[in-house]
């Protein structure tokens, strides 16, 4: 099928959504306005309960809690500070781009507090520096298109972007640069600087080639009839020596030496790889579409400790990416989590990290038959495990059923001399794709959820949950409709207190107003 260059402009609009009247801009106030002001719901009866907790330290990341979508490289998603308590309470949200918008997928903040995030268009990722709070954008460094945005141009279909998590996957080192992988199959590290004017600038700083070990024969604009393989690089993360690790979609696992530039690579057999993965002292987690992967280095190449294959069920469930676990590794204590994708309840899965035989500690199951999925990283500390049901939700492009969404969430705590799981508490709220977060100074996990009106539409608001008891409460709100579904972007918790959510056309932001309670009150 040809289309002209004018039909291309058009169905390019249409799925970017600048067309489309559900798709209203977010809006953008002053945080000084009273526009911008929030009454949130707080508990009257609740008080905050801290949760003990020492942050995992990578010597090559930026500090825990700021590098990563999941907080850091064990991929808890916990922040050791607190997140908004308050009834009071200001917001502020932007576009993902300055002409049409973008979903911003990850979140992290440099040391001085400024965001860097990545925000899509179709053409291509952003990566954004924004000034906290206000979210001026300071500068912005374009990525290539990837091959799943030129498919959805040619089929004029969106939803075949959601089915791509390649490249959505980054971090920051220990200097606060961008180090991630683009479409053509190269590693950048970007880093940031003000220019003697005052404005600020992303300009790459150092890039490795991996297109010889990974192929990247994939439909493109300048490649419009492949022929050859296509494989894309999910994401990328240091080990402790500060090489990096790649995984690829299609199985692809290996090692950039920085000192040298010599790439290492092993095969995983016809088995896809689209979630992050987890590093710690002891190795590399990995999960593929088929099983868990523990690996190590050694003479500076990828080497497999152990496999454990899991029930990958006989086919993808809506609120999956794919037919696998839709869970990236998450590690504490001394174990690894993800959940399986059992056909009629998934499971959560414990395992022993050092183990060298018998290493499953337990098999929990999660929600309810036939109402079970989950796609995102579980929150995860001391002996605890947080997970979602993700069951149920396509993506914010796709056909959802709002009110039969099942919902909830559950606390599974482990008995590792027992080897056994216990399921603590269940909550009923429906957040059905947010990449959530605990904030370990609170005791609080906050969940981007939502209700329904009485038209249907879905009402938007960042949920806290008590971890101890499973309660509501507090609930922030931050808008209605399309355009505030976080459609799997994470929940990030800055070290000021301030809380972002990534969402379908950009980036939210909320904190406290300690003093209007005050002022209100004289």
């Amino acid at each position: 099928m040809r289309h002209s260059s004018t039909n291309i402009v058009i169905i390019a609009a249409l799925l970017l959504g600048g067309c489309s009247a559900e798709r209203a801009p977010l809006a953008i106030p002053n945080p000084e306005d009273e526009a911008a002001r929030r009454v949130a719901w707080v508990s009257p009866d609740w008080l905050p309960t801290p949760i003990a907790y020492t942050a995992p330290s990578h010597p090559a990341m930026a500090p825990a809690g700021l590098n990563s979508m999941h907080a850091d490289s064990y991929n808890s998603d916990v922040h050791a500070g607190v997140g908004p308590t308050a009834v009071d309470i200001a917001g502020n949200s932007r576009l993902g781009d300055k002409r049409v918008a973008g979903q911003c997928a990850t979140i992290t903040f440099a040391g001085d507090g400024k965001l860097l995030m990545l925000c899509a268009k179709l053409t291509g990722f952003r990566i954004q520096l924004l000034a906290p709070r206000s979210l001026e954008l300071l500068a912005e460094y374009r990525m290539p298109m990837r091959s799943s945005s030129f498919q959805a141009l040619r089929a004029w279909d969106r939803s075949i972007i959601m089915g791509d998590s390649s490249g959505a996957y980054f971090y920051l080192d220990d200097q606060d640069r961008v180090v991630l992988a683009d479409s053509l199959n190269w590693v950048h590290r970007i880093a940031h600087r003000q220019l003697p004017d005052g404005s600020w600038e992303l300009f790459e700083e150092q890039s490795w080639d991996l297109s010889s070990v990974v192929p990247s024969d994939c439909l493109r604009p300048t490649n419009p009839f492949p022929s050859g393989e296509c494989d894309v690089i999910t994401g990328v993360l240091p080990d402790y020596d500060g090489d990096l690790w790649w995984a690829s979609r299609y199985g692809r696992v290996g090692i950039v030496d920085v000192a040298s530039g010599t790439v290492s690579v092993i095969r995983l057999a016809d088995e896809e790889i689209q979630n992050g993965f987890a590093v710690a002292a002891d190795g590399v987690y990995i999960v593929s579409d088929h099983a868990l992967y523990a690996f190590d280095k050694r003479a500076g190449e990828p080497q497999l400790r152990w496999r454990e294959a899991y029930d990958r069920g006989s086919e993808r469930k809506v609120g999956s990416i794919n037919q696998g676990s839709g869970t990236t590794p998450t590690l504490f204590s001394d174990y690894v989590t993800i959940t399986d994708n059992a056909d009629s309840q998934i499971n959560l899965l414990v395992y022993r990290r050092s183990a060298e035989h018998n290493r499953l500690v337990c098999k929990q199951p999660l929600f309810g038959p036939g109402q079970s999925a989950t796609d995102n990283s579980m929150i995860a500390f001391g002996n605890t495990v947080l997970v979602e049901n993700n069951a149920g939700f396509s993506s914010v492009h796709g056909i959802n059923d709002w009110s039969a969404i099942p919902g909830g969430v559950e606390r599974i705590d482990v008995n590792g001399d027992q080897n056994s799981c216990t399921t603590v508490w269940r909550s009923p709220i429906k957040a059905p794709s947010s990449v959530p977060k605990l904030a370990a100074a609170s005791g609080v996990a906050y969940f981007y959820a939502y209700t329904l009106a009485l038209n249907g539409e879905q009402l938007w608001s960042l949920v806290g949950l008590d971890v101890a008891s499973g309660e509501k409460v507090i609930e922030l709100p931050t808008g209605s409709g399309p355009a505030y579904n976080n459609n799997w972007s994470p929940t990030m918790i800055a070290a000021d207190g301030t809380v972002y959510v990534g969402t379908s056309r950009g980036v939210v932001a909320l904190w406290e107003l300690p003093l209007l309670g005050s002022v209100a009150g004289d």
